[in-house]
């Protein structure tokens, strides 16, 4: 069994929702121990699925450990710095004048461990906006992300919160870059990830392709729709009503589906390059749209698998990891919380099934403060204090009931 990359490194993540946890979850899937530093209340994750937790906090932090702490308390934050003088790395997304209020910039913690690498994911970096608050919805709002998704005229997010995830696969970047310059022996900066930063970097590709059609044109000009600019790729429905999403990205993409679905246009030289299909963007369309109506799913998709051309199936949730590629040795991990148990995708990485990381379950809030805070040289009559005064917080196992939801449902 191979060793983890980061096995042996402590990370502390003070996080709530999703930027920090999601950073810190990669952390631990790579082999470090992540100690999930959370308030009286929890991390609001912890509530937010008929009392209990939702599938981002059983997602991505199965593997760590939870210490209770009250910051705001001078005993807590004492507590705290005792537990942060262990770690080699912080991660959190507090906001800056949060962390200001409660002593945890970086100069406060480097004071505490001078050789702590410092990540802080804020709602913008450095600039006029830098005290602001962010979400992913604003900033896929203010990166120009929104404002081409429309929900029946009204600009709308996304759904899924990439950019938080981006911006918490960015930090981590950062974290690993500052690791590799400590062993080089030199001193590594803080590592900061604005949301709002992370936007416009996602978005550098078509926020670049705006600036090359005003210069080219002297206006903007924008795609009919939030899809590609290629038309034919995008998804299809089967005449059976399942969805087909076909990759049609080049001349020889389409030359392919043509043959594949025995169509006339295969010999359409008028239709042959991308420049004439995209000024015949709705026959085009038209073409794609019927082929695949008149083909049961099973149909299609045996003609386009032979065919050799690219696509997939638009799967519901609830079906997508039933797919075998999901299914290899890897892929997934099954986590176990309160008698439930979740395929929970894995980090893309090698070797996953074999690289030692430990399958642990979502910590309950609190279920390592005594251990650690004990470990990190406070005595037990100190935290039998500190408990006492509410300033650290033990696990309760009453804290929340799923048990009778699910009988009720």
């Amino acid at each position: 069994m191979e060793k983890s990359v980061l096995a042996g490194r402590r990370v502390i993540e003070l996080g709530t929702m999703l930027a920090a946890p999601f950073a810190a979850h990669i952390l631990s899937q790579l082999g470090a121990e992540v100690i999930k530093v959370e308030p009286p209340r929890g991390d609001p994750t912890r509530s937010l699925v008929r009392g209990g937790p939702s599938g981002t906090f059983i997602a991505y932090s199965h593997g760590k450990k939870s210490v209770c702490i009250d910051l705001s308390s001078p005993e807590g934050h004492a507590a705290f710095c005792q537990l942060l003088a262990t770690a080699d790395v912080l991660v959190h997304n507090l906001a800056p004048k949060a962390a200001r209020k409660l002593k945890l910039t970086r100069e406060d913690c480097r004071a505490v461990n001078p050789g702590l690498v410092y990540c802080h994911i804020r709602g913008y970096a450095a600039g006029p906006q830098a005290d602001d608050l962010a979400s992913n919805p604003v900033a896929e709002a203010s990166s120009g992300v929104m404002e081409s998704n429309r929900i029946d005229g009204r600009p709308s997010r996304l759904g899924p919160s990439y950019h938080d995830q981006f911006a918490g696969a960015y930090a981590v970047i950062g974290i690993l870059a500052a690791m590799l310059q400590a062993k080089a022996g030199q001193d590594a900066g803080p590592v900061e990830v604005g949301l709002y930063e992370t936007g416009l970097h996602v978005a550098s590709r078509d926020l670049t392709g705006a600036q090359l059609k005003m210069q080219l044109l002297g206006r903007p000009e924008r795609e009919p729709n939030g899809e590609f600019s290629m038309p034919g790729y995008g998804a299809y429905a089967t005449r059976d009503q399942r969805w087909i999403y076909l990759l049609m990205l080049t001349d020889a993409h389409w030359l392919k589906f043509c043959r594949a679905m025995a169509l006339p246009q295969a010999n359409d030289d008028g239709l042959a390059h991308l420049r004439e299909r995209k000024k015949a963007r709705e026959q085009v369309e038209e073409i794609v749209r019927s082929a695949v109506a008149a083909c049961t799913f099973e149909e299609a998709t045996a003609r386009l698998q032979a065919g050799g051309v690219g696509f997939t199936e638009v799967l519901p949730l609830e079906r997508v990891l039933d797919a075998p590629q999901a299914r290899q040795p890897g892929k997934l991990r099954q986590v176990h919380y309160r008698g439930l148990a979740f395929d929970v995708p894995e980090f893309p990485r090698l070797d996953a099934a074999g690289d030692g990381v430990a399958t642990l379950p979502p910590p309950e809030l609190g279920e390592h403060t005594l251990a650690l805070l004990q470990s990190a040289g406070l005595t037990p009559r100190a935290c039998e204090d500190l408990l006492a005064c509410g300033a650290i917080g033990a696990a309760d196992p009453d804290a929340f009931a799923w048990a009778a939801v699910r009988q009720a449902a």
